[in-house]
């Protein structure tokens, strides 16, 4: 006969003579209640309706029980609220909170939960292009792109007064023999190779891509069609684009002079590069062994390549020594002298966009941007896109609702940490939901006050 190893109650040790008792019997339970934020901030930005306007349904209506915008919102919101995989939605589904947040608190019918479980959200990660007949759901990638452009603009109640791009392509790493697997040599890895583009926080591309090509590559079809986009609304607005050495490609220059879009790019050094700053690079060793600390001096000169450059453009190389050691570093721009001197164009503009990494840490670390572990490219891709929905509704949350509160520049784990996962006891009555926090909670204060900004943001975007 098997041995019962569940019991109703378990006791603990005393404290203070008294006894210590635990129970699965608190009735509906959710450690997700500072998710009702993001409830909040979606409908602020409407991220998950038009999200879900990408994307073609051909079920049968009278047989569909979670609709595609339930399905949309439970993956950004699973994913905002840390569960990475499509099996936690298993249990996921029964949580209350997310109920609340895809708007469905019981479902039709009785063998079902009010969300989905892992298999229903397994067929829309798996949908291609145009709907087939065993893959309903297809989505429109286009529209999904132009989506994230569209947020960025919308986040703005005017135009900026200038608009920086950076782009960056970094590894994620692949551990099965899904489509499109390459070893990079200087990741040393099987990985893909996306491509990001943000502005500040706000992220308005990632590009899945294989890596066996070079990391500029698909960069002026993306800044093309960004570009195009941003003046359709701002036309005047000056754009600049900014990146690492591995950017700094003939093409995509041309592409920004011809466009009018200035650029600032890293430069990979090389032997004439270094032999440009040689005067410069000796007179920064000299002042180093004088003080014993890091000396660097800038030189601004025009300069052109022996054959893959179209025309001679202007570099600023800054010539240091640090740590015993030479460490010459060079930029290439299409910003004048007049524009930016030296010294402030390489220091406190170019090294602005190792912020830019920061970013990319938040999607990929925070919000499992590259758990990219399905089979194909597209789903891989669509995967991406849900990864980058739940980052810039997590920026929604901390750009509407959190400004002047210790967390107006917090990471997005740090917001799910601290304001997300609080536990509480929900009620659903007749005419009420009411979703009873810890009255211990540390964030309590911080909460409200994005909670009320929130409502706040609501009540003015609603029609009169």
């Amino acid at each position: 006969m098997p041995t019962e190893c569940i019991s109703d109650l378990f006791g603990f040790a005393s404290v203070e003579r008294r006894r210590v008792e635990a129970s699965f019997a608190g009735g509906s339970i959710s450690s997700n209640a500072g998710g009702l934020l993001l409830g909040a901030a979606d409908r602020a930005i409407r991220l998950v309706d038009r999200f879900a306007e990408c994307f073609r349904d051909s079920r049968r209506s009278g047989l569909v029980e979670h609709e595609v915008r339930t399905l949309v919102g439970q993956r950004v919101f699973g994913l905002a609220l840390g569960y990475e995989d499509l099996v936690d939605h298993d249990w996921l589904r029964h949580d209350p909170v997310m109920a609340v947040l895809v708007g469905k608190l019981a479902a039709r019918r009785r063998e079902c939960a009010p969300a989905a479980g892992k298999s229903t959200l397994n067929r829309l990660e798996l949908s291609r292009s145009e709907p087939t007949r065993y893959h309903k759901i297809g989505h429109d990638p286009a529209a999904i792109e132009s989506l994230l452009v569209d947020l960025f603009l919308e986040a703005h109640a005017e135009a900026p007064e200038e608009i920086v791009l950076d782009l960056d392509a970094t590894d994620d790493l692949i551990h099965g023999n899904q489509e499109g697997r390459f070893f990079h040599g200087y990741y040393g890895g099987y990985c893909y190779l996306p491509l990001y583009v943000f502005c500040g926080r706000h992220l308005l591309a990632a590009k899945l891509r294989r890596s066996n090509i070079d990391g500029s590559a698909g960069a002026v079809e993306e800044v093309g069609r960004i570009v195009g986009q941003i003046r359709t609304r701002w036309p005047e607005v000056p754009i600049v684009l900014r990146a690492d050495a591995g950017f700094a490609r003939e093409a995509l220059m041309a592409w920004c002079e011809e466009n009018r879009v200035d650029y600032l790019f890293g430069l990979a050094r090389n032997a004439r590069l270094v032999e440009e700053i040689a005067e410069e690079l000796a007179e920064a060793a000299v002042e180093s062994a004088i003080t014993c600390a890091p000396a660097r001096r800038f030189k601004d000169f025009m300069w052109t390549t022996l054959d893959s450059w179209s025309c001679r453009r202007r570099v600023v190389g800054k010539a240091e020594h640090t740590q015993g050691e030479a460490n010459p570093r060079f930029v290439v721009t299409s910003l004048t002298r007049a524009e930016c001197k030296a010294r402030y164009l390489y220091e406190k503009v170019y090294c602005a966009r190792g912020d830019m990494e920061n970013r990319i840490k938040e999607c990929q670390l925070d919000l499992y941007a590259d758990r990219t572990s399905t089979a194909t490219m597209r789903a891989n891709q669509l995967r991406l896109w849900f990864a980058a929905m739940a980052y810039v509704l997590l920026c929604a949350l901390r750009r509407i609702g959190l400004p002047h509160t210790p967390f107006a520049k917090a990471t997005c784990g740090t917001i799910r940490l601290k304001l997300l996962k609080i536990g509480a006891l929900v009620r659903v009555s007749v005419r009420r939901i009411k979703v009873a926090m810890a009255s211990a909670c540390p964030a309590a204060h911080a909460w409200g006050c994005a909670a009320t900004r929130l409502a706040a943001a609501n009540a003015r975007a609603s029609p009169a």
